[in-house]
């Protein structure tokens, strides 16, 4: 057990004890991480601070600087560093991602720190002699990975807003990779069914590789390299990472590898603060991510879309409430794929995907008796394209400060390629752009112009960090991981909250379904609708696929009381802490 976990699992001081604690500047502290408690929805609350995310060692170590007086972006930073060693398939410095800010006074902002496209990156660098797309090649191996923003993105996060020292967030994660943590059950076995890959991609060895026996939960994962990694980030910055030792090791492995990421990709990136888009839903603000995420615009379709019509009354899950939704996420993901894609490069109809006339004209042609084909509906036109291995943290801090924050390196464990000397995997975000007109990525989504590749372009993302506020004050925090399916998780999780009245570990732990145009066809959890609501969705015409788990949302909720609430999804290792 680390020095993290065990000081997170410290029981509270009892309330005789109350008066000595203040004076002494003791903190009170909670820390619970129960499989059952989550799976039978019993909500989690906390006064003074929560983070919710996808590892336990990194909810802990989120607390813990909240404890020690650090906000919540000082909090932020420390969970994203070490989620980059306890859960390396997707928590990580090889990649990328998105968050909401808002400040306890209600200052908003939002960053973009996604992944770019190399600057010898060409539009159709995956094409063959014939045109065709080469699929593998933007999914795996050094050609996939598009230039890591991490590191800049919580360099200037905390430049900007942070309390505490720099030094004192990154060395939490210093720690973890340098003393190891026992991995879990699930973590276990991802690693050995990728061992064949790992091997492929990573000729000159990798921790990931596990010789003669297979991993098993509770062993220790040492990072040495990693730790050295994180030691230069530390103790020089950005400078640590982009330049120096850990710039050579990443230029050295695409060389080895037929890469194209150069010393001047990595010294030129830059994190973009952007304004975030603006929405509302039944009287609460809704505040989500711009481009070059697609989550945002497309969540606030989706909430004008089904605003007319009486979900409440109709139920959870039920016939009538699936299939607005449905039809809702039909027309949005067809509005996705040809307009959204990076603003620095593309002209995205921004203002017009979220007029609410626009949006509810949209729905205005569906026919209740059957499904709307797919093949009948297209983007709108107006005058003038993710395994599901990306992760989301929530975090609220004693004042009310709030970040929402999704990251990713794409699927899971990336392109496999462990940058030998620095400890840490790159991404295949390559994949996210349109790697030719109408040809899906991994996830199936389809993109067209908007989303071509370009040097120095960011790749479209479904990422979706949100927070809402009612009546001026902190609501809900939620993001989640799963690809395209992030966008319709995030959107019935807050519909869970807002129309069905569930708490916010209910409302997380609610069964989920899924359609984005293409392919046509309504993704669902098990058990998410009864057979009678399926049998009468398929006699309209309505085609359902059965598949895992769909989302892993970790998300917290302002009660009436000003308590914190917390989410934490079952259907991962996500934990929940606070004090």
């Amino acid at each position: 057990m680390s020095k993290w976990l065990a000081m997170a699992l410290l029981l509270s001081f009892s309330q005789a004890n109350a008066q000595i604690e203040k004076e002494k500047n003791v903190k009170a502290f909670e820390f619970l991480s129960n499989a059952d408690s989550k799976k039978a929805g019993k909500a989690l609350e906390f006064k003074k601070g929560a983070v919710v995310s996808a590892h336990p060692e990194a909810t802990a170590v989120g607390v813990e600087i909240l404890k020690k007086g650090g906000n919540a972006v000082d909090a932020t930073v420390a969970v994203k560093f070490a989620l980059a060693v306890v859960y390396p398939n997707a928590g990580n410095i090889g990649g990328g991602g998105f968050l909401i800010y808002r400040s306890a006074k209600g200052e908003l902002n939002s960053m973009d720190f996604r992944e770019k496209a190399p600057a010898l990156a060409s539009k159709d660098m995956y094409l063959d002699a014939n045109g065709d797309a080469i699929s593998e090649k933007s999914k795996e191996g050094h050609l996939a990975a598009g230039v890591p923003g991490t590191v800049a993105g919580m360099v200037a996060l905390h430049q900007k807003y942070g309390r505490l020292k720099w030094a004192e967030l990154v060395e939490p994660a210093y720690q973890l990779a340098t003393k190891g943590f026992k991995i879990t059950k699930q973590q276990a076995n991802e690693l050995n069914r990728l061992q064949n890959k790992f091997k492929q991609f990573n000729p000159l060895g990798t921790v990931f590789i596990k010789q003669e026996v297979e991993w098993a939960a509770g062993d220790l994962l040492v990072q040495t390299e990693l730790a050295n990694t994180l030691k230069l980030i530390r103790d020089k910055g950005r400078a640590g990472f982009y330049e120096g030792e850990v710039a050579n090791f990443i230029v050295e492995e695409m060389k080895r590898g037929g890469g194209l990421i150069s010393k001047e990709d990595l010294k030129n990136y830059q994190a973009a603060w952007r304004t975030p888009i603006i929405g509302s839903y039944r009287g609460y603000k809704i505040i989500t991510m711009p481009p070059t995420s697609s989550g945002g615009i497309a969540l606030v379709q989706l909430l004008q879309s089904v605003e007319a019509f009486p979900l409440s009354k109709w139920g959870h899950n039920a016939d009538s409430t699936v299939q607005v939704m449905v039809e809702a996420e039909r027309r949005v993901y067809a509005d996705r794929a040809k307009h959204l894609g990076d603003p620095d490069f593309w002209k995205v109809p921004q203002k017009e995907l979220l007029q609410e006339a626009y949006n509810k004209g949209r729905m205005a042609n569906f026919n209740w008796n059957k499904a709307t084909p797919s093949s009948e509906v297209q983007a709108g036109e107006f005058a003038r394209k993710e395994s599901e291995e990306t992760t989301h943290f929530s975090v609220v801090d004693k004042d009310g400060n709030a970040i929402s924050l999704t990251t990713t390196i794409n699927t899971s464990y990336g392109n496999y390629v462990v940058v030998k000397g620095a400890g840490f995997l790159l991404n295949n975000e390559m994949d996210d752009f349109s790697v030719k007109p109408g040809v899906p990525n991994y996830f199936g989504l389809v993109g067209y112009e908007a989303n071509a590749i370009a040097p120095n372009k960011r790749m479209l993302s479904s990422m979706t960090p949100t927070i809402l506020e009612k009546d001026g004050k902190l609501a809900m925090v939620v993001g989640t991981p799963g690809g395209s399916t992030i966008i319709t998780s995030v959107f019935q999780t807050i519909v869970n909250v807002i129309d069905f009245g569930m708490d916010m570990q209910k409302a997380v732990n609610a069964k989920k379904f899924h359609h984005q145009w293409l392919p046509d066809r309504t993704d669902i959890e098990p058990d998410a609708l009864t057979p009678e609501v399926q049998q009468k969705l398929e006699a309209k015409g309505y085609t359902f696929y059965k598949r895992s788990s769909i989302g892993r949302v970790d998300a917290i909720l302002v009660t009436k009381k000003g308590i914190y609430q917390t989410g934490a999804d079952p259907r991962g290792d996500d934990t929940a802490g606070g004090w």
